[in-house]
């Protein structure tokens, strides 16, 4: 019987065994007394991205709640996209901002700038747009909006660790850009995430948020220390940092590989409604829009192949169901189908994929 081709795989080699042990053997786990991969993480990825600053956290939420934490935004409006993971809407609601909800360009499926300009008011703060599937958005555009009026620009850049935009690496545009390392994202940890920095006071934001993802706790020295600031649990462990090493140095090896399967799904797979090939993106996901998504979706396993639904829209759940009149995010959120890209798929496996695709389209 054929092996289930994943939807999501990540590729781990002896290097993360020998770091998962060494830090497992020091006995110190946490990274307030560890032995150093947390800030190891943090230099290494700030230099790849090329940021003023990096703040490594627990989670890409984590990122996103402390990431807007930074601009007060109570009771002003953010603007950004329906079609992401709730936990981008969540972190406005944290911090105490309103979420507004825009449409998507149909072919990148990222936010788009037009729609952006139309939903800006007087109650306006920042814009906060998601690299979908890990194809930038037009940055360019969005950039010239805040600058017009004023807005603040903080980047949901989960889906895109390695991505590029106008030949600088994804994390260095916004004010504030947020990462993710869950275990099936492109730089992979069991739980782990970021901040990048590009502000002229980066050094006071960044003691500002290593107090807040460590429950406030400042001036520390040895056993004593002050709490300056309200904050939460939200630190890297060793663990995470230490493979998050190993994984950022074959970051870009494997989102080459991404690249090529990408290459070859836009060209082979029969549907005008697909992922466009786009050599910046860092391919985290592949997605096809398809008719009877259910019955595809299981005629897919049934072939032993996992796809998924990315995503739900945000502004059709219970807790956010408001009446935004959103057409394309509608409609993609009922036809969208995600199937596998990742860096251990061997080029029989996406031949294989291609042609059941095209088989049940």
């Amino acid at each position: 019987m054929k092996k289930t081709i994943k939807l999501f795989d990540p590729t781990i080699g002896n290097g993360e065994d020998h770091a998962v042990k060494k830090v497992l053997s020091s006995k110190f786990w946490a990274s307030g007394s560890g032995i150093g991969q947390v800030f190891e993480f943090e230099t290494k990825f700030n230099d790849y991205i090329g940021s003023d600053r990096c703040i490594a956290l627990n989670s890409g939420t984590a990122a996103l709640h402390l990431a807007l934490s930074l601009f007060d935004i109570k009771n002003k409006e953010v603007i950004l996209p329906s079609l992401s993971f709730v936990a981008t809407a969540h972190a406005v609601v944290y911090n105490g901002g309103i979420p507004v909800f825009v449409d998507v360009e149909p072919n990148t499926l990222c936010i788009d700038p037009d729609m952006i300009k139309k939903a800006i008011t007087k109650k306006t703060k920042l814009v906060l747009p998601v690299h979908y599937g890990g194809l930038p958005s037009n940055l360019l555009e969005i950039i010239r909006l805040c600058k017009e009026h004023d807005l603040i620009l903080v980047e949901d850049a989960a889906h895109a660790a390695g991505a590029t935009y106008n030949e600088k690496r994804i994390g260095n545009h916004g004010e504030a850009v947020c990462f993710s390392f869950h275990p099936v994202k492109n730089l992979a940890m069991p739980t782990g995430g970021a901040i990048t920095l590009n502000l002229k006071d980066h050094k006071k934001l960044e003691s500002i948020l290593k107090s807040r993802r460590w429950c406030g706790i400042s001036d520390r020295t040895e056993a004593k220390y002050n709490v300056t600031d309200i904050g939460w649990n939200y630190y890297m462990n060793e663990f995470s940092a230490a493979i998050g090493i190993e994984q950022l140095k074959k970051l870009d090896a494997n989102n080459i590989k991404r690249k090529k399967i990408a290459r070859y799904y836009s060209d082979k797979i029969e549907l005008e409604a697909k992922m466009p090939f786009n050599k910046d993106c860092s391919y985290h996901l592949y997605w096809i829009r398809v008719k009877n998504r259910d019955k595809f979706r299981k005629m897919m396993a049934e072939k032993r192949i996992e796809t998924g639904i990315h995503y739900l829209p945000i502004h059709k759940m219970k807790y956010y169901n408001k009446k935004y009149r959103l057409p394309i995010t509608e409609a993609v959120g009922e036809s969208v189908v995600t199937i596998p890209i990742h860096a251990n798929l061997s080029f029989d496996d996406v031949k294989y994929i291609t042609r059941v695709i095209n088989t049940l389209i």
